[in-house]
């Protein structure tokens, strides 16, 4: 009711049209309602990022998928952790998204939220999940929050029925980021992983599809694959914030994959996933193939384990006891076995 008087009313800035929306997210942030125990400080809420888009600080997001690299996220101060359907192809190793299930999703988002405390958590709608109806949207984007532990979704598109899955979804009380530009999950009508807006016509499709996501009430809009030109018009545009991927320096924030700013796509196979637009901050994929060779070596040569990696000790009388025991019972190379030692 409350979006509807504020749409009503003419209302159109950024916290004004999103403030009802935190209302059903995971962790609603909360001066009225304490429970059991305190909500941590440093959560980050829609609040904190609509207060840095309008005081103009870039806004950060990683996309992650499990519990170890969402603990890394959490520490390292990130604004947005975004579990993407990506996870198709990074971690499950599909040559695109689609195979993707919204269970799949759930289990992912599920250990995401255990690993991270402090990010404003968003979890990818995966393709099937949402474009039948806005009802299936509404279901779907449910059990993200209540099953998955996100704060809010992301759909991909701004065709009429992406925007109306969208603008479903908001109104249920759900806050839901776009995606426009490059669109994976469009993969099949897109003829592969290929660049958008780099001719007027499509550029233009870009600025209008991202609006049509606002006007449905989206809260943020990720911006892939497209020329600086473009999404500098689509951040003129709109009045929430765009997060780039591919997109160039003239968005409201910037979103990389773990593992590929990490560096931990190092093997060959891995390179049609690793995007061109990528900046790799560490090499970690050659470490661990380092420290997996060193093992392999170390267990060969019998190296591994040695006595500091040993810890476990049977006391000499309880050994001597053992060896007879088992000489009785019949082991004898068993107890020999044991005496050696």
């Amino acid at each position: 009711m409350l979006r509807r008087f504020l749409q009503s009313a003419g209302a159109q800035s950024w916290t004004a049209r999103n403030t009802l929306v935190r209302t059903a997210s995971n962790l609603p942030e909360s001066t009225i309602y304490g429970g059991p125990t305190a909500q941590n400080p440093k959560r980050v809420t829609l609040r904190h990022l609509g207060a840095k888009y309008k005081r103009k600080e870039p806004i950060s997001m990683v996309t992650a998928y499990d519990y170890p690299s969402a603990v890394h996220v959490d520490l390292s101060g990130v604004d947005i952790l975004l579990v993407g359907d990506s996870v198709g192809m990074v971690v499950h190793g599909h040559e695109t998204t689609l195979p993707v299930t919204l269970d799949d999703m759930l289990l992912h988002c599920r250990s995401v939220a255990r690993g991270a405390q402090r990010p404003f958590l968003i979890g990818d709608l995966p393709f099937g999940s949402y474009e039948r109806s806005p009802q299936q949207a509404i279901e779907s984007a449910t059990r993200l929050l209540k099953e998955g532990g996100m704060d809010a979704v992301k759909l991909e598109g701004g065709g009429p029925a992406r925007v109306a899955a969208a603008k479903a979804v908001t109104e249920a009380g759900i806050a839901v980021m776009g995606h426009v530009g490059l669109t994976p999950q469009a993969i099949s009508s897109l003829g592969g992983f290929r660049p958008q807006g780099r001719t007027a016509a499509e550029a233009i499709k870009v600025v209008q599809s991202a609006r049509a996501l606002e006007d449905a009430g989206c809260f943020a809009i990720v911006l892939e694959c497209v020329p600086p030109a473009v999404s500098a018009a689509v951040t003129s545009a709109v009045s929430v914030p765009t997060i780039g991927i591919g997109a160039g320096p003239h968005c409201s924030g910037q979103v990389l994959v773990y593992h590929d700013l990490v560096g931990m796509m190092q093997h060959p196979h891995w390179v049609q996933v690793t995007p061109k637009f990528c900046k790799k901050y560490a090499a970690v994929g050659t470490v661990i193939s380092q420290a997996l060779v060193d093992f392999r070596e170390e267990v060969a040569n019998g190296e591994f384990p040695g006595p500091d990696h040993t810890p476990y000790t049977l006391p000499e009388d309880d050994k001597g006891e053992f060896a007879k025991l088992l000489q009785a019972s019949g082991f004898e190379d068993a107890a020999a076995a044991v005496t050696s030692i």
